[in-house]
């Protein structure tokens, strides 16, 4: 397997003990693959301390593990046992002592009409897209308190802003991620917890793997930069919404889409 190594640059973690200036820690769900992974790969290339969990741990999350011992943390978690997830949050600010960024990256996307969609179902998608971001992040946002600031990036979706078929339930969960990034901002910044809300639109992942080749150029011709997104530019933008760039940034919403939505 070809994972990147440390960037160029970058201090060893000898280097940063010894310069007494205290490790930052992420706290990224869905990390074992995709935009996740990404996001995982990077901080910890540029010397921050990861936690992140999935379903099933894969390739990737052992090579992390065996690469950074100290660094990265990953745990089996299912989005739709609340407990658990909570219970992760809390863990993680236990063992690394503090948390500085949150990322609600993980989510489930099931495509159906609104109309033959099981209630059980309905209830799994907003659990998994809403419900579990909600309480991870009320778990870390008490770590950032303690720790007297942090960012907390929630990924939404263009479905959240614009309406397509069979996504009705998805979209619903996914708005009201925003609205909860919205009113946390308000609630959170004065304690100097920061809160924004990062909406792609179409990139390669694992999400838009089954659209058809015939729907992918639909969606081409629709977009005027007349192309899809990649991963790496969703996590550019998520970054820099982590990043002291964008530290007078809260309670936003940046659509990432190649103008699909404007």
């Amino acid at each position: 397997m070809s994972v990147p190594d440390r960037r160029p640059g970058t201090p060893a973690a000898d280097e940063r003990e010894v310069s007494g200036t205290p490790r930052r820690v992420a706290v990224i769900s869905g990390g074992s693959r995709g935009l996740g992974r990404v996001l995982v790969e990077r901080l910890l290339a540029e010397g921050w301390r990861v936690a992140t969990f999935s379903r099933t741990a894969n390739e990737f999350t052992g090579w992390a593990a065996q690469k950074y011992p100290e660094d990265f943390h990953w745990e089996g978690v299912d989005l739709t046992d609340l407990q658990s997830v909570r219970e992760f949050g809390r863990r993680v600010a236990r063992q690394f002592g503090r948390i500085d960024l949150l990322v609600n990256n993980a989510g489930i996307l099931h495509r159906e009409l609104f109309l033959t969609t099981a209630p059980k179902r309905m209830d799994e998608i907003v659990t998994a897209n809403l419900l579990a971001p909600l309480h991870l992040t009320q778990s870390c946002s008490r770590a950032m308190v303690r720790a007297r600031g942090g960012v907390i990036v929630n990924i939404s979706s263009i479905n959240a802003v614009r309406g397509y078929r069979g996504v009705s339930v998805y979209a619903a969960a996914k708005a009201g991620l925003e609205g909860l990034g919205r009113s946390l901002a308000r609630e959170l910044g004065p304690l100097g917890i920061r809160v924004n809300t990062l909406t792609p639109g179409y990139f390669d992942s694992d999400m838009t793997a089954d659209v058809t080749p015939a729907n992918r150029e639909k969606i081409k011709n629709r977009t005027p930069l007349g192309r899809l997104g990649t991963v790496a530019e969703v996590a550019d933008a998520v970054l820099f919404l982590a990043s002291p760039r964008s530290e007078f940034i809260t309670g936003q919403a940046l659509i990432i889409d190649g103008g699909i939505t404007c």
